[in-house]
């Protein structure tokens, strides 16, 4: 099990190191000079060179893609002999050893500063990612528990119509387009409908006090977000859950367990389900490291300050350290939920670690 557990990470981390390359070298090759943006168009050649130094830019795209992956690995390499201006960046850290001129520190990745704030990106995705986060994880509750409970219904009543009509909405829920269904979702529910349903078309976790009386939690503005970004993973738990429950329940330790005189509800649930829920559950790991990069546009029509707004205003201002540091961390999180995953199917199936 150790050996497949480290097999998995060491995959995870040539992923990591894959997209952190591709990401580099992508926003490097996009027109635009950084320095000339931080600046202004205005700008005297003089601050835009000194800028361009302070970033590094006027170094070779070779020497520029080291010191990035320098910055991002736990322990870095920093020289030190024209100062500590660097490490005062990557701060907190614990210096191990000084050779020579050279500072070999332990900390954690550092995704440089942003163009525009001035902030550290980690601050700027810390501020934002427990939102987007919250996010994700009630939509995909929302369509786990939902679309369990419909599934397991449309394979029990088992009708031509209701088959069909299942079939109708999983297909238009699984491919309405998500930007499309947020601003359907909030024109109905948050607009036409909003003296029935009290829910507001935008709206954070947090709302500003009319009368200036601070920020207070907002629950309500969860709900349209959650729903709309729970539509496809909804979809797919239906689909799933009836088709795996129908196969299951033809299957012989099934028959079996009816012949004994078993109660309808315990050979559905103890013996159909359990079986039928494996594709279930992979669909859902799957879905939910997925939602938190398909959350942009949805968090982007809602207003809600997640990552995808922060992503959309980084953009906007090519502001390309936070654009770079997101993604980053979304492949993070893909990277660590396939990887319990894995592990999760490794200790149930021991067959899996062999493959």
């Amino acid at each position: 099990m150790g050996a497949y557990v480290i097999r998995k990470l060491l995959y995870g981390l040539a992923v990591l190191w894959g997209v952190a390359t591709l990401v580099f070298f992508l926003f490097n090759i996009l027109p635009g000079d950084p320095a000339q943006m931080m600046l202004g168009q205005r700008a005297d050649k003089e601050s835009v060179d000194a800028i361009r130094e302070e970033l590094g830019l006027n170094q070779s795209l070779g020497k520029q893609y080291v010191d990035y992956l320098n910055d991002l690995v736990p322990i870095s390499f920093y020289d030190v002999s024209k100062g500590e201006e660097k490490l005062a960046k990557v701060a907190p850290y614990a210096r191990i050893a000084t050779i020579g001129s050279t500072a070999v520190v332990l900390k954690a990745p550092y995704l440089r500063m942003s163009y525009q704030s001035k902030r550290k990106v980690s601050d700027v995705l810390g501020d934002a990612f427990p939102n987007t986060l919250l996010l994700a994880f009630v939509s995909i509750s929302l369509a786990f528990i939902i679309g369990l409970a419909i599934g397991i219904l449309t394979a029990i009543i088992n009708t031509n119509f209701l088959n069909k009509l299942t079939l109708f909405i999983t297909t238009i829920g699984m491919s309405l387009p998500s930007f499309f269904a947020a601003i359907l979702m909030a024109w109905i529910f948050g607009f036409i409908l909003e003296d029935v349903t009290g829910l507001s078309m935008t709206g954070s976790l947090y709302t500003v006090d009319e009368y200036g009386r601070g920020e207070y939690l907002s629950l309500s503005n969860l709900i349209l977000p959650a729903l709309t970004l729970g539509m496809r993973p909804l979809a797919v738990v239906v689909e799933l859950t009836r088709t795996s429950l129908l196969e299951a329940m033809s299957m012989d330790y099934v028959r079996t367990a009816k012949a004994k005189g078993l109660r309808p509800w315990r050979v559905i649930c103890v013996h159909a389900l359990r079986n039928a829920l494996n594709p279930v559950v992979t669909a859902i790991s799957g879905w939910f490291a997925s939602l938190l990069a398909g959350a942009v546009f949805i968090e982007y029509v809602f207003d809600w300050k997640g990552i995808g707004v922060v992503v959309v205003d980084a953009l906007e201002k090519y502001d390309f350290p936070v654009i770079m540091g997101a993604v980053l961390l979304i492949a993070v999180m893909l990277i660590i939920v396939n990887l319990i995953v894995d592990i999760i199917y490794g200790i149930i199936d021991p067959r899996v670690r062999i493959s």
